[in-house]
């Protein structure tokens, strides 16, 4: 027996070392997340495997993070080792701790990482702790940023877009058209921003009567407030007839808080659109899913701000399958019109976003009424077209112009934008020019899935199947456990039990 036991414990010991040397050369696994959060995309294996020079990730970590946080360096670790096989090497990483001495703190702070203070709690008391968890990625000479990674931060597509930032020599352009009203750069900032990690972004003013350039991969229309001479209409239009995209978001009505009032845009882009058999409608669209503004309400002596639906913001939730619409879960348009397609040229329409299935239409001009009790009486329509795509226009095949009838929601005014608003017009950009599959990746692990917003049937599943599950988990093994003890008990009392 105890030759059976020793040839039994070399044979297992001698399949775990294959099954080892075996793992790193055949890796898989079965990623059952809905958006494959942990299967690495054709994008990043595309750019992984056309690096020419090798890619060093200094990663800066502090040890003994509480287990949230070390949970973060482990999967970023994870992460780092899958980026080092798929490229064959030519990733390579270093972890550092910055708490180990001033030197590396220094190091740290010279490339940009700078320490959080995290909350921890030892020996029950409460205190706060200096942390790092950042990475600098470098190529060459050149050297990218991630300043802060957590558990929220879609690490793949930042580390990916990181070494495709400093990777890639020639960066498509992008031209934003200025020169008729249209908000400054400095308004889009967020958006540029994003673009500008991938493409050379550029203003394109065509008062000059000189046409677009080649090298203008695609050209941004956002808002332009001022009507726009025919002359550049036929400069925009020879564009698209050498297969040129175009973005356009433009405003058929706008709103003004001030006086609360709202009335249609008297705008000739909206004519050259209709050239081109897009009508959009100078109406307003309300919609039962929708954003918040912030009116003032008297209570005793105080007026106190209250947030309170406002339909005329629609909270878009309904997308088209489509790579422009990839990864994206709510975007907050800033009023918006219907869109309506009819082929002159035979060109071809796709839906992108549409309203929810309660939503209606109001006619301008109108008084914005904050304490007006909506009803479902006032949206009876559903699925109202707010932005699509326009393909084959002009007669070439691979001339597109993507419409959004709200021109300012990738305009910051004021504080930050809604994150999705940004995706989108990356995504658009990305699919018109890029074609790198980086879109999938922004939203990777991040899911809008707020449990209010489902139906009545569904959230009260949802809530009881995720409390009675482990309880019956639980049960089922505590069941098999006694049967097994009982089987066994039964086993012993028997005479030819050994």
């Amino acid at each position: 027996m105890r030759k059976d036991n020793k040839l039994s414990i070399l044979l297992v010991i001698g399949i775990v070392a294959i099954v080892f040397l075996l793992s790193r050369e055949f890796f898989f696994r079965i990623d059952l997340t809905e958006d494959k959060e942990f299967t690495m995309s054709k994008a990043t294996k595309s750019i992984l495997h056309n690096l020419e020079d090798p890619v060093t990730v200094k990663a800066y970590f502090s040890e003994n993070l509480p287990a949230e946080f070390e949970r973060v360096k482990t999967d970023f670790q994870n992460l780092l080792i899958e980026y080092n096989n798929i490229s064959k090497g030519k990733v390579n990483y270093q972890f550092i701790n910055p708490g180990t001495d001033q030197a590396k703190e220094q190091e740290a702070a010279q490339n940009g990482i700078q320490p959080i203070l995290i909350n921890v709690r030892e020996k029950d008391e409460a205190s706060q702790k200096k942390a790092y968890m950042g990475a600098v990625v470098e190529y060459g000479d050149q050297k990218e940023v991630l300043p802060f990674i957590n558990q929220q931060s879609p690490m793949e597509y930042d580390l990916t877009t990181a070494i495709k930032k400093i990777s890639v020599k020639d960066k498509p352009s992008l031209g934003i058209l200025q020169g008729n009203g249209e908000p400054q750069m400095q308004e889009l900032n967020q958006v540029a921003k994003a673009l500008s990690v991938i493409y050379t972004i550029e203003s394109v003013d065509l008062s000059k009567g000189e046409p677009i350039a080649e090298r203008v991969k695609a050209l941004l229309i956002v808002n332009p407030v001022d009507s726009i001479p025919d002359a550049q209409f036929k400069l925009l239009d020879d564009y698209l007839a050498k297969g040129g995209k175009i973005i356009a978001a433009v405003n058929a009505v706008t709103g003004d808080f001030s006086t609360a009032t709202g009335s249609a845009v008297n705008n000739n882009i909206l004519k050259w659109l209709t050239s081109h058999g897009i009508t959009i409608d100078p109406t307003f669209v309300v919609d039962a899913s929708c954003g918040k503004v912030s009116v003032q309400q008297r209570i005793g002596n105080f007026n106190i701000p209250t947030q309170i639906n406002f339909p005329y913001l629609p909270l878009i939730k309904t997308f088209s399958n489509h790579p422009v619409t990839t990864g994206i879960e709510a975007v907050l348009f800033q009023f918006a019109s219907p869109i309506k397609f009819q082929s002159t040229d035979g060109s071809l329409f796709t839906i992108l976003v549409t309203s929810s299935n309660k939503a209606g239409t109001l006619s301008v001009p109108l008084q914005f009424d904050v304490q007006k009790q909506w009803t479902q009486a006032d949206f009876p329509l559903s699925n109202i077209t707010l932005g699509g795509v326009v393909e084959g226009l002009m007669q070439n095949q691979d001339s597109k112009l993507v419409v959004f009838s709200d021109g300012d929601f990738v305009v910051s005014k004021e504080g930050n934008l809604n994150p999705d608003n940004v995706n989108l017009m990356l995504n658009t950009v990305e699919w018109l020019v890029d074609k790198s599959g980086l879109a999938e990746l922004r939203d990777k692990g991040i899911v809008y899935r707020p449990i209010k917003d489902l139906e009545e049937g569904k959230r009260t599943f949802t809530k009881y199947f995720n409390f009675l599950l482990p309880l019956a988990l639980v049960g089922v093994v505590g069941i098999w456990r006694s049967q097994r003890t009982r089987r066994k008990r039964i086993q012993r009392m028997e005479e030819k039990y050994v």
